[in-house]
């Protein structure tokens, strides 16, 4: 059987699922011409291609691709020379730089190892208090509204605010941080992977207004995370240029992941009031709800890796430097995995999911995301039986990457 499917486009992005279902059932391992991909669908392989990372490394373009003028690859060398220029970067110190998520093998550990200091548990667990305090000003301000979007009023505030403390920047400036992130989301999960003018040009104005501050904590260092990256000393001490991109990698991921996750999770149990009332029932069960929210609606639906050799998977041969798209949306309602995946079950045990991926590249701020989403969903829960939306229509965001609701207007029930 024949599918059609497209993994670097929105055509399904409303409902993606009954489309992983085929692509499980008919075609697990999918080549789209159109994009020269291969995507992975079922549990099993996607866990495979996540932890094997000498066969599928974490992606930059390799030689077959550059061959072949890979889909938006000289428009992204143009817009990257413009930032080089606007930036005051020489091009190869720009294509030298490492970045967390494109590295792999040692260089990845001893990155990794730089960054982990930023994010121990009791690091994590320091943050409970100041988290619980944000969440609570969250819901004093939409108790305040009659008719409020919890995405721009709640879900947006609370993981921007967060993540700008922890890395000490100044919290004036979070409309900006959360109008680059959603132009970098936008810019680069468009249609067929191209990146677009904006989002070059919203990643400049980060980097503008970061590039004084990682040099003003090499000068005199705080207790903030920028001061923990520049202070590490050694083999893998981090260039500014590395700092600025593992900022802003943890800017975009950071709040961006939470506030899907808890727009998600409001809409999931708004749909399933059976859900929500077991979780009024017993609060204690918040963190199975967040854990099969991440299960069943992940924030991100796909990462890529490249394939480092000629290999097989299922019998389907995917050459060396072929781009390998894995669908951890698809993986979290394999029924091969979770029985009767469609079905929203707060008291499911949703332990082994992969929404925030596997093996070596496992999210490092999953233990940040997990306690900002306890907060606020233990301090909205008892608002939400009260609630109802105000249109049946849900509204996504513009990126076959990430998925989470641009707004959700709620009201009092009638």
């Amino acid at each position: 059987m024949s599918v059609e499917f497209e993994p670097l486009s929105h055509r399904w992005q409303q409902d993606p699922y009954p489309k992983y279902r085929e692509l499980r059932d008919h075609a697990p391992v999918h080549y789209s011409p159109e994009s020269d991909a291969w995507s992975v669908s079922r549990y099993e392989d996607v866990q495979t291609v996540l932890k094997t990372s000498e066969l599928f490394a974490s992606r930059r373009p390799g030689p077959r691709e550059l061959a072949k003028g890979a889909p938006g690859w000289l428009e992204l060398m143009r817009l990257a020379l413009r930032f080089a220029i606007r930036f005051r970067t020489a091009p190869w110190k720009l294509n030298r730089s490492r970045m967390l998520i494109s590295e792999n093998g040692e260089a990845h550990m001893l990155m990794r190892n730089i960054v982990n200091r930023g994010f121990t548990p009791r690091r994590v667990l320091s943050w409970e208090k100041r988290v619980r305090e944000l969440a609570a000003e969250g819901l004093a301000r939409v108790r305040a509204e009659r008719e409020f979007d919890l995405v721009t009023a709640f879900a947006v505030p609370l993981p921007v605010t967060v993540i700008s403390e922890i890395l000490g920047v100044d919290g004036a400036h979070r409309d900006d941080f959360k109008r680059w992130s959603d132009a970098v989301i936008q810019g680069t999960g468009s249609e067929m992977g191209r990146i677009d003018g904006p989002a070059m040009d919203a990643m400049t104005e980060l980097f503008a207004y970061l590039r004084p501050v990682v040099r003003a904590r090499r000068r005199e260092p705080t207790d903030d995370l920028i001061s923990v990256l520049v202070t590490h000393q050694g083999e893998a001490q981090l260039s500014d240029l590395e700092v600025l991109m593992f900022v802003f990698l943890l800017l975009l991921a950071g709040n961006e992941t939470t506030t899907n996750l808890l727009g998600n999770a409001v809409d999931a149990l708004l749909e399933h009031p059976d859900q929500l009332a077991k979780v009024i029932q017993d609060p204690e069960r918040v963190p199975g709800l967040i854990e099969e929210t991440l299960r069943w609606d992940s924030p991100v639906q796909m990462v890529s890796r490249r394939a480092t050799r000629d290999l097989e998977l299922r019998g389907i041969r995917i050459p060396e430097d072929a781009q390998v798209v894995v669908l951890l949306g698809s993986a979290n309602r394999d029924e091969r995995r979770f029985p009767d995946p469609d079905r929203f079950d707060v008291t499911r045990d949703s332990r082994g999911h992969l929404s925030f991926g596997f093996g070596a590249h496992f999210c490092l701020g999953a233990a940040l995301a997990r306690l900002e989403a306890k907060a606020a969903l233990e301090a909205l829960l008892p608002e939400l039986p009260g609630l109802e939306r105000v249109r049946p229509e849900r509204e996504f965001l513009d990126s076959y990457v990430v998925r989470g609701r641009t707004r959700l207007e709620l009201r009092p029930a009638a």
